[in-house]
């Protein structure tokens, strides 16, 4: 730290206290050259706010529960344990995190959220995806339904195949 009196950069830390609830911690130094006394406040840096574009043009903040929200409506009863939703929230947080830096459109979230649930609960995944794509007719559902039962799930399922 650089001393707010003479400018030295060069100093000892005296006291170090939890200020503000434990968010904050309040150090004490001496400047070694002029033996002056100042104070420091060290804070942990929020992570950058990331706001989510909806479909109508509008801004919203981003929110991990509504995703888990969404998570919860589409896996509904299905027999899928809260640690799996979780940790797809998890993966979907992350992710976005990773690849966004400000501004996420929402229609992404909702991409990954499609992805997670079809390797999740295939039901969970058309629940979802139904709103998410907004189907106009049965037909497309059902498109969606045979393109779900014809793909290969994992990697055991493709030795099948051979």
């Amino acid at each position: 730290m650089v001393c707010p009196f003479c400018a030295h950069n060069d100093d000892k830390v005296i006291d170090s206290r939890a200020s503000d609830g434990g968010k904050v911690i309040r150090r004490r130094r001496q400047c070694l050259k002029c033996k002056k006394r100042f104070t420091t406040y060290e804070r942990v840096e929020e992570l950058t706010r990331l706001t989510v574009i909806k479909r109508d043009g509008t801004r919203v903040a981003f929110s991990r529960e509504n995703i888990l929200r969404g998570v919860q409506a589409a896996c509904g009863k299905r027999p899928v344990p809260e640690d799996a939703r979780q940790r797809v929230v998890d993966e979907i947080e992350e992710e976005v995190y990773r690849t966004y830096e400000r501004e996420v459109p929402s229609a992404e979230i909702g991409q990954l959220v499609c992805l997670k649930l079809r390797d999740l609960d295939e039901v969970a995944y058309i629940r979802f995806a139904s709103e998410h794509r907004r189907f106009q007719d049965v037909g497309e559902l059902e498109r969606e339904v045979k393109e779900l039962t014809s793909r290969v799930k994992d990697v055991k399922e493709q030795a099948k195949l051979f």
